[in-house]
């Protein structure tokens, strides 16, 4: 899934905060669940807006950001 696909940001939706495509959910809100020890089907029970392919696509172009070489 492409980049364009998971997240969007519209500087009138939030004022331009990255969301889910086609969500007003925040992508900050997944790491945050993340780092509170939810698990992702929480998380999609808490947002059922967001799809479960976005999430995993969303965490596989964060892992593919810090693992690039330098």
């Amino acid at each position: 899934m492409e980049r364009e696909q998971v997240i969007h940001s519209d500087p009138d939706i939030l004022g331009g905060t990255p969301v889910f495509n086609g969500t007003r959910v925040p992508i900050r809100s997944l790491f945050d669940h993340l780092e509170a020890g939810e698990s992702i089907d929480g998380f999609l029970e808490g947002f059922p807006s967001v799809r479960r392919d976005q999430v995993i696509a969303l965490l596989e172009i964060s892992q593919a950001r810090v693992l690039e070489p330098a």
